[in-house]
């Protein structure tokens, strides 16, 4: 396991205008640290982003973090250009925070940057701000989220890829399973959004045990393979991680979109039009893509 190295940086932009697979999602995305320190756990080692050498800059995924000190003041900076850029080219201006890095990693509870930039769209709002985490840790902002459901849509998607506590070959989860649901439902109960994506999907040993669970705690729910999920039309960038032969050695079918579809189908028995298929559910989209007679299609 690499080491983590931790460094500060200034940066002179923090909003991304969207392209790919997020372009019908969000008008921008939002990274307030660059690197993950979930790097090196389940959801770190199939990470589409270890191949976007732009980001790692020949550095091992898992080995390093940016802290953008200056992110909040960088998004006061760009909101109104992007603002006005957004509504006349998308329609909207929203956000996806996070697609390269996790907001809510460990060290946001030292850096806070996360935190600051959240406290700046208080007065420079979005129309849709999506949150796209792993873990627990997004409770730890929950102060905020009133004031800024109450000025623009706010969306939480917490990442729960399977029921298992472990897969055999893989590494641990960067956080507990069973936090990740109390967050959710805390977060539900606050009266706030909440979509948890089953992404990218791994074996599920009782699917209607944990579609029943999510329902529980979540409005809806996003179902996305890696195949066509890794931002590649045959999940390509996947295939080169050991998160395939671990997945097809516990359960041979969970490598194949007739997976996907199967999960959905139990899902949307305890979701009714709330299950949302691959980029359809990250945009909001639920039900439009579900499958109801699966059938088999070879990855």
């Amino acid at each position: 396991m690499s080491r983590l190295e931790v460094a500060t940086a200034r940066i002179k932009k923090i909003l991304t205008r969207t392209s790919g697979f997020l372009k019908t999602v969000c008008s921008h995305s939002l990274q307030p640290y660059r690197g993950c320190s979930f790097g090196n756990a389940l959801c770190g080692v199939g990470c589409y982003v270890q191949h976007n050498a732009y980001l790692t800059r020949g550095q091992p995924w898992g080995s390093f973090l940016e802290v953008r000190e200056n992110a909040a003041e960088a998004y006061r900076a760009e909101c109104e250009g992007e603002r006005r850029w957004a509504r006349s080219h998308r329609g909207a201006f929203k956000i996806f925070m996070s697609s390269s890095t996790d907001p809510f990693l460990p060290q946001e509870r030292r850096f806070r940057i996360t935190r600051s930039v959240l406290k700046a769209m208080l007065d420079y709002p979005p129309d849709l701000l999506i949150v796209q985490t792993h873990s627990h840790l997004v409770t730890d902002a929950l102060d905020l989220y009133p004031a800024l459901a109450s000025r623009f849509e706010v969306r939480f998607h917490i990442s729960i890829e399977t029921d298992r506590e472990s897969i055999p070959a893989l590494p641990p989860h960067a956080t507990p399973l069973s936090k990740r649901f109390e967050a959710a439902a805390a977060l539900k109960q606050a009266g706030l959004h909440v979509v948890i994506t089953v992404s990218p999907l791994l074996p599920i040993a009782d699917p209607d045990t944990f579609f029943a669970r999510i329902a529980e705690v979540a409005d809806a729910v996003v179902i996305d393979h890696f195949i066509e999920g890794d931002g590649t039309a045959d999940g390509r960038r996947t295939w080169r991680t050991p998160v395939p032969a671990a997945c097809q050695k516990l359960e041979p079918r969970s490598i194949g979109l007739a997976y996907r579809d199967e999960m959905a189908a139990v899902a949307s028995r305890y979701l009714p039009g709330r299950v949302g298929i691959n980029i359809d559910g990250f945009a909001g989209r639920f039900g439009s893509r579900l499958c109801q007679n699966p059938r088999e299609r070879e990855p």
